[in-house]
């Protein structure tokens, strides 16, 4: 797992998890706004703002994502009650 200053080419999308450098957390994309430079996060059970410099975003090798997306599963065989 590596992470990625957030440049002027590089995105956050709503839902995505990411670093929120100063309380080194991963906290949860609300919104993100390049206009006013602020991103808009849930982490520690609240909703707060801060400068898009102080997040980072999070990169997973392509192995990396293999292996969670093995160990997850789809779902589908479970049984229903």
């Amino acid at each position: 797992m590596n992470f990625i200053d957030i440049s002027e080419d590089v995105k956050v999308f709503p839902g995505e998890y990411i670093l929120h450098k100063p309380t080194q957390q991963v906290v949860l994309c609300g919104s993100f706004n390049r206009k006013s430079n602020s991103i808009r996060v849930l982490g520690s059970g609240k909703m707060f703002t801060d400068k898009i410099e102080n997040f980072q975003k999070i990169k997973l090798a392509g192995s990396e994502r293999k292996e969670l997306k093995k160990a997850k599963g789809c779902g589908g065989c479970k049984k229903r009650k």
